[in-house]
């Protein structure tokens, strides 16, 4: 009689392999969602005071006011014209997360902006088991646990709640990393079309699986005969490569998307802005939240040095090195660069690795300033702010 696992038996597998992941990430799961609720009041506290709806403010504002009309009416339908007689369009926006919010209102008629939050919170939850598989697989449980609260503790992690699509993101790419991890090629491969196809930066998930195929291809001598290591780095930039040539059908150009980028005011310079404003902040007075972007940029630069030399799998530098270039390599927007950087989760691996080493009354007491930090400052980014979160 066969020996081999029944499909019944695999199905049951993965689903205790699953209830395992909940039960084990359940603190962490835990400490996240009461940070992210009382940045949430804080919000809504603020938003009263200073005379403003708080659900327009985290669904309804800036860039989830876009999502909200393609998921209602589809591309080419939003345009905004400034006073220089410059238009912008909807195609700078990738298609997943409208889509998503389109599916779930079939569903659940609650209201465009309400979806765009249901969506959002649920795609940060299943963020943060993908960054606690991750954590956990490569360091332990502690690791793994300690990693989802400084996600969830981040100055700008408000934006985790709000009607935004770093948390769809971030859930695939974490879960794509996890898939590479554990050598599901073709899981690594699927999850990263869907990266590619939420975020212009979601290509960095397809540079960390490709990557990892190659060093599997170059070190392990076995793989190059398993088909399904050399299809995950071709089925993963898909989604990206299939958005960017639509986009570019729709606007008449092979380059039509990165047109509509640089009317935007967005374009990729290795860098030459970015150092420009940093002079500028140095030499000017500027709004709270630029100087703090220009803050978290500096610690973004010293946490990838840190975990270059903690020496992580490839795959995590790679997609971390990936995201890293696109945030500091653009134009414009200087103080969103610390949300473009939301995903980029193995930034906070050395940190984790020193606080799952520390006192528990060490870890409580910076788990505590790093709280009251994420939810004044998020209270301020999303309420106060002149400069989009």
């Amino acid at each position: 009689m066969s020996g081999d696992p029944t499909p019944t038996a695999e199905r049951t597998s993965g689903l205790v392999r699953a209830r395992g992941v909940l039960s084990t990430a359940a603190p962490a799961l835990g400490v996240y969602a009461a940070v992210r609720l009382a940045c949430l009041l804080a919000v809504v506290a603020t938003s009263w005071v200073v005379g403003r709806h708080p659900r327009s403010r985290i669904a309804g504002h800036w860039d989830a006011l876009w999502y909200q009309r393609i998921a209602r009416s589809g591309y080419g339908v939003m345009t905004l014209p400034d006073e220089h007689g410059v238009t912008y369009t909807d195609l700078a926006f990738f298609p997943l997360y409208p889509g998503l919010q389109r599916a779930v209102s079939t569903v659940l008629p609650i209201g465009a902006a309400n979806v765009g939050l249901l969506v959002a919170w649920v795609s940060a939850a299943v963020a943060c088991l993908g960054i606690f598989a991750v954590g956990a697989h490569l360091y332990g449980r502690r690791v793994g646990i300690v990693l989802v609260v400084l996600w969830g503790l981040l100055p700008n992690a408000v934006v985790e709640t709000m009607a935004y699509s770093e948390s769809s993101l971030t859930a695939f790419a974490a879960w794509s990393l996890y898939a590479v991890l554990t050598r599901r090629w073709l899981w690594a491969g699927f999850l990263s079309v869907l990266a590619g196809l939420t975020r212009p930066n979601g290509i960095a998930v397809a540079a960390a699986v490709g990557c990892a195929a190659a060093v599997a291809l170059w070190r392990d001598p076995g793989c190059r005969r398993d088909p399904r290591v050399w299809a995950a780095p071709v089925l993963a930039p898909l989604g990206w490569l299939g958005y960017i040539g639509w986009a570019g059908l729709r606007a008449g150009s092979p380059t039509g998307y990165f047109d509509v980028q640089r009317v935007w005011g967005s374009r990729f310079d290795f860098g030459h802005w970015t150092l420009w404003f940093g002079h500028r902040l140095a030499t000017r007075e500027a709004w709270l939240s630029q100087y703090a972007a220009g803050a978290l940029l500096i610690a973004a630069v010293v946490a990838l040095v840190l975990l270059v030399l903690d020496r992580p799998p490839f795959a995590l530098l790679a997609y971390t090195g990936v995201l890293m270039a696109i945030a500091l390599g653009g134009s414009n927007y200087f103080a969103s660069r610390p949300r473009f950087l939301l995903p980029a989760f193995p930034l906070l691996i050395p940190a984790a690795l020193a606080l799952a080493r520390a006192r528990p009354l060490t870890r409580a007491v910076l788990t505590g300033g790093l709280a009251g930090i994420s939810v004044c400052y998020g209270a301020y980014l999303v309420v106060i702010a002149p400069t989009a979160p």
